[in-house]
């Protein structure tokens, strides 16, 4: 993260140094610098927030899930315009990327010790209310974007496609108030149990997104699969949902 600020503070200055007029020569007429456009800093989604809808693709019917699933990412980026063309440009940067799935009257014992994660189906039994299992990564996404007037990209229609690497930071479950098979509350308590043992530590995963100014659809889909090969059904997240962008 240090490095991408760093980065970041050179490239403004790279910038301002570029865009400042030569005044060693004495003026013989009044004439307006001609500045190229492209050497111009720009507001082109500079900071992301995204929320969307979680769905595990390739998740057998044993693992029931349920609620509203979710997805909440943030990112910091750069954008750097093409010099030939600047309706297009690379987009880097950092951020930090969450998920919730929830399980219906189900657990997962990401805490246990066998060689496989046990899916448990509860309905029968006393199971809590509501159930997730959540993860948070550190990402760095990388974009190709298209902006079609670079001149106003507040109010220009835009796309990108990219891809994004993510590290594992966490990974738990979480339920709240227990409950017997009829629905009867038997107490009402929060329960968490942290582990990463089943979880791929490092996901890939593509990315699109279209819209207008500030808003756009953005597409998620994991290359690998959430939990390590041979322990668990191979899941890969799939999530669509909104992006709020600006700076």
């Amino acid at each position: 993260m240090r490095r991408i600020f760093v980065a970041a503070h050179f490239l403004i200055f790279t910038l301002a140094a570029a865009a400042q007029s030569d005044t060693t020569q004495a003026p013989v007429t009044q004439t307006k610098p001609v500045v190229n456009p492209n050497t111009q800093p720009r507001a082109n989604d500079h900071f992301l927030i995204q929320f969307g809808y979680l769905n595990w693709q390739g998740a057998t019917d044993s693992i029931k899930t349920g609620g509203f699933p979710r997805t909440f990412n943030a990112y910091l980026m750069l954008d750097f315009p093409f010099k030939t063309n600047p309706h297009w440009s690379v987009g880097l940067g950092a951020g930090i990327a969450t998920d919730n799935m929830y399980l219906d009257n189900g657990a997962a014992n990401i805490a246990g010790t066998s060689s496989t994660l046990a899916f448990r189906d509860l309905s029968d039994t006393s199971h809590f209310k509501k159930y997730k299992i959540a993860t948070a990564y550190a990402e760095a996404p990388v974009e190709l974007r298209f902006t079609a007037n670079p001149d106003d990209s507040r109010r220009s229609v835009k796309a990108a496609i990219g891809v994004k690497v993510g590290t594992l930071l966490n990974a738990h479950t979480k339920g709240n108030t227990l409950q017997n098979s009829s629905g009867t509350t038997i107490n009402d308590f929060k329960q968490k149990e942290y582990s990463k043992r089943y979880f791929n530590k490092t996901r890939v995963s593509a990315t699109a997104r279209i819209g207008l100014g500030h808003f756009s659809l953005f597409g998620s889909y994991q290359l690998t699969t959430l939990f390590k090969d041979g322990v668990a059904p191979e899941i890969r997240p799939l999530t669509v949902g909104l992006t709020l962008s600006g700076l």
